[in-house]
């Protein structure tokens, strides 16, 4: 077995290793074996981390725009140099294929390269006012930030939870998870050897209801930064507003997916299939609910099927694999759950629906079609990989079944209409909407939900605002 790095909590730039903590067992998603302990933090270590930040936030909140840059454009140098061995710890831990952890890996250097340009244009205003008057509108760092990273993109959550607030002039405590500590770490280590002074940021590690709860109730923390799912979204959410912190929230999706008659199919099946089994189909804007008009609903599907049943399945570290084991060993049992409560509700299972091999977490690529809108997984954001297939009758249905739902992450469509293509941008309930493309992140693009799908956006001038505050100041 491949050699997997020492685990640790990082505090003051100090390394906090098990000792005689709580540990938690990580797992090899491929194989099912434990590569590594990691300790797990008590309520010393919390406090410590607190007052660590409090110091840091004094220290980064008077430091220069040149200086923040500094620091951000030298990480992002030293992710690219250790783009191998970080997405490498990333497959070990959560089991997405090399290729795609290496994207990961440039994807973190590509936003923190973007704040390192964006730091220097924090531009306030002057107000006009009569002679003799003077009024200004400043934006100051907001304070230490609580930052919570899921684990589907090891490498880009952090590097969103970790950049915006170094570029701010902000501290952070961040708590990535338990699952994927090691690609956390390795984000956190190029900042910090690219200059980032040790007090600014922190990377603890515990049992997750007694790690937000310490922090968020904590006069410290200013600012509460989530990405996961909807049900702990609106538990943090309340938590928050005991002490009134910001909160910017990116939570669960259910991916609406809008093809019209007058798309070209097999160019949508063409990137629609490897997108939909991309990291297992563990991406909160996965497409998911494929919304099919009538007329092509029947040479769309037998397309889908024939492409999924096509990917290679294999442990991430395989060339060949083009889609890798689900992340954790609740993953398979979740999704096998929803797959059949379908097909006893009548859907009709196209492909997969079952697990592969006998060790890992692998999990077929599987198809539904002609599922009962009331099917739980219908109503209920799958997080594997799982296409669903209904047909439509019409772009007034089709648009009503895209917005029934609560969720408003991502949303896509496909069609040759100009016109369609911008009643869909103007009507689709979604942050982000993508026509005719996949392509919808991007480091200078804000990258946020609506509805439950969550408030307030990471990426673009917009995640760093973020961890802003505006200041008004009238001088007489």
């Amino acid at each position: 077995m491949m050699s997997y790095p020492d685990l640790y909590m990082v505090i003051n730039g100090e390394r906090v290793a098990t000792g005689q903590r709580r540990t938690h067992a990580v797992l090899n998603p491929a194989t099912g074996a434990v590569i590594g302990q990691l300790p797990l933090a008590d309520a010393a270590d919390l406090d410590r981390a607190l007052a660590v930040a409090a110091e840091g936030f004094a220290i980064w909140r008077k430091s220069s725009a040149q200086q923040r840059a500094a620091v951000l454009s030298g990480a992002a140098a030293l992710l690219v140099q250790r783009q191998d061995e970080i997405a490498r710890n990333a497959v070990l831990e959560e089991g997405k294929t090399l290729p795609e952890a290496k994207i990961e890996v440039m994807m973190a250097a590509g936003l923190f390269s973007f704040y390192a340009g964006e730091v220097t244009r924090l531009y306030g205003r002057t107000l006009v006012r009569p002679e003799g008057m003077r009024s200004t509108v400043t934006y100051e760092p907001v304070g230490p930030v609580a930052a919570f990273a899921p684990w589907n993109f090891p490498i880009g959550n952090p590097g969103r939870k970790l950049g915006a607030p170094v570029a701010a002039g902000c501290s952070v405590i961040m708590k990535p998870a338990e699952e994927a500590p090691a690609s956390a770490l390795a984000v956190l280590q190029a900042l910090l050897d690219a200059g980032l002074p040790p007090q600014v940021a922190q990377i603890v590690f515990g049992v997750p209801d007694e790690v937000s709860r310490h922090l968020l109730a904590s006069p410290v923390i200013r600012k509460l930064s989530f990405t996961g799912s909807t049900v702990v979204g609106k538990h943090l959410a309340k938590l928050a507003a005991e002490n009134c912190i910001r909160t910017t929230m990116e939570l669960g999706g259910h991916g609406p997916v809008l093809v019209f008659a007058d798309a070209d199919i097999e160019r949508v099946l063409d990137v629609a299939v490897p997108h939909k089994y991309r990291n297992t189909g563990q991406v909160c804007v996965s497409p998911t609910r494929f919304i099919v008009e009538g007329s092509v609903f029947e040479r769309f599907r037998a397309g889908f099927v024939a492409r999924a049943a096509a990917l290679r399945v294999g442990d991430g570290m395989d060339p060949a694999s083009q889609v890798g084991p689900m992340a954790n060993p609740r993953r398979p049992d979740a999704i096998d759950a929803l797959i059949h409560e379908a097909v006893a509700d009548g859907a009709s299972l196209d492909l997969g629906g079952s697990r592969i091999g006998n060790q890992g977490f692998f999990y077929a690529p599987s198809v539904l079609s002609n599922i009962p809108t009331a099917s739980r997984i219908m109503n209920e954001e799958p997080f594997g990989p799982i296409a669903l297939i209904n047909s439509y009758a019409d772009e007034a249905a089709m648009i009503a079944e895209a917005n029934r739902l609560p969720y408003g992450l991502a949303a896509y469509a496909w069609t040759q209409d100009a016109a369609r293509q911008k009643r869909l941008a103007r009507e689709l309930e979604a942050g982000m909407v993508g026509i005719n493309t996949v392509a919808i992140g991007g480091a200078d693009s804000p990258f946020g939900g609506v509805k439950w799908s969550g408030h307030g956006a990471e990426d673009g001038p917009e995640g760093l605002h973020a961890c802003l505050v505006t200041k008004a100041v009238h001088e007489g």
